[in-house]
């Protein structure tokens, strides 16, 4: 999103260079787009967790096609070939925020619905196919499509209200709090109840395990970003917020790295299981 401001302290912004963005971006998608391929290609693959991720991976995709593009009109920007606040670029920028939103939402749908398909798999693995049917995981899927494309619009078209801005953080914090307390949750009863599910630790625990890497690492890709928000709102002019705003393409950078590391942990995982 367009949340750089001038910098007026001491501080010089910290630039990335533009080939860098373009390396992360098309790798990044390149990978995703193959883990999405391969799961809808797998039947084997076929089960409402692997749905899931796919989902999620799609959802990386989005964002790393959507940085490449924003990528590549800067470039045509620099050199005089798009004016920078022309309509139609205007237009293509509300379009580009929207896909991110979009993918950050979906992400976080997608790591929640994991979750929970973990949880009954570990905990309720008896009834497990009767509860997540192929059925009811299209049925969630369409559901989180459709509310993150209406979410995503929403937001970027009143953005500048301070408090869709307030409601965009406070989703993230709360999202990452539910996720938070079901996975400790999870492995605490997994814990404490091991010799019941002894035959489920391997396979089941594993995947559990898995996707808390994942959902770490995107804590950790997203979080700057999202400090960048709250800065913006709670301190826009003091000196050494503004220096930590400086480093606004950094924090752009890790949030494109999300998507570029989510596809390394699915191969290392596998290799491990």
């Amino acid at each position: 999103m367009n949340t750089a401001s001038v910098n007026q302290s001491d501080c010089p912004d910290v630039k990335v260079p533009v080939p860098l963005f373009f390396t992360i971006g098309l790798v990044s998608l390149a990978e995703n787009f193959l883990v999405v391929v391969a799961i809808i290609r797998n039947r084997n693959l076929h089960s409402p967790m692997y749905c899931f991720i796919c989902s999620l991976a799609a959802f990386n995709t989005i964002a790393s096609l959507t940085k490449t593009w924003e990528n590549v009109m800067i470039v045509f920007a620099d050199v005089g070939q798009l004016e920078k606040k022309g309509s139609s670029e205007t237009k293509a920028d509300d379009v580009i925020d929207s896909l991110l939103c979009m993918s950050f939402i979906g992400s976080i749908f997608s790591f929640l619905a994991i979750a929970v398909d973990r949880y009954i798999t570990i905990f309720h693995a008896l009834r497990y196919h009767n509860i997540m049917t192929m059925q009811r995981t299209r049925a969630i899927l369409g559901v989180i499509w459709m509310t993150c494309g209406v979410s995503a619009v929403l937001m970027v078209k009143f953005f500048a209200s301070k408090f869709i801005m307030i409601c965009f953080v406070v989703f993230f914090l709360i999202s990452l709090a539910t996720i938070c307390f079901l996975y400790v949750y999870m492995f605490m009863l997994a814990r404490i109840h091991a010799r019941r599910i002894a035959a489920l630790w391997g396979s089941s625990m594993r995947g559990a395990l898995t996707l808390t890497i994942l959902f770490g690492t995107f804590v950790v890709c997203w979080a700057p970003f999202f400090l960048h928000l709250i800065i913006i709102m709670v301190c826009p002019i003091n000196p050494y917020c503004e220096c930590y705003r400086s480093l606004f393409q950094l924090h752009t950078v890790l949030l494109m790295c999300h998507a570029l590391i989510d596809p390394a942990i699915y191969a290392f995982r596998s290799q491990c299981s």
